[in-house]
């Protein structure tokens, strides 16, 4: 299918422009390498993570949400931005959908679940050093 159109008569600039737009959002394509924040490792050919040596069980669209945290930590996010790299821009669903998604991946990571932060007004964050540890 299509993704955009132009009608005649169009720019150059106007088309690299839309070219740049679709390419931007079809690069977020996660591949299939491993991701090792602390003890907490992905490992995206297997689909298989784990928490200081011991296996993890999540969903695939909690895992798919890790392996982009993972892939851009210490970075906010917000949910619209996690929406789009996660699910993908050509999904309509709430932005609330997304809190959902990620106390399900809290829930499935345990005691590793102080690595992802809410970020109050901006999004969810991954770290390596969570102000839960900084605090103590």
């Amino acid at each position: 299918g299509a993704d955009d159109y132009i009608t005649k008569p169009f720019s150059t600039k106007e088309m690299l422009a839309r070219i740049r737009a679709v390419l931007r959002r079809r690069s977020p394509e996660l591949d299939g390498g491993t991701v090792a924040i602390g003890a907490l490792v992905l490992d995206g050919a297997t689909h298989r993570v784990s928490y200081e040596g011991e296996q993890l069980r999540m969903g695939p669209t909690e895992f798919k949400l890790l392996q982009y945290l993972m892939k851009n930590a210490e970075r906010v996010h917000s949910r619209g931005q996690l929406l789009d790299k996660v699910w993908g821009d050509h999904v309509f669903i709430e932005e609330r959908t997304v809190d959902v998604h990620v106390k399900r991946l809290r829930e499935a990571l345990g005691s590793a679940s102080v690595l992802i932060e809410t970020v109050r007004g901006a999004g969810y964050r991954l770290t390596a050093q969570p102000l839960a540890q900084l605090n103590s």
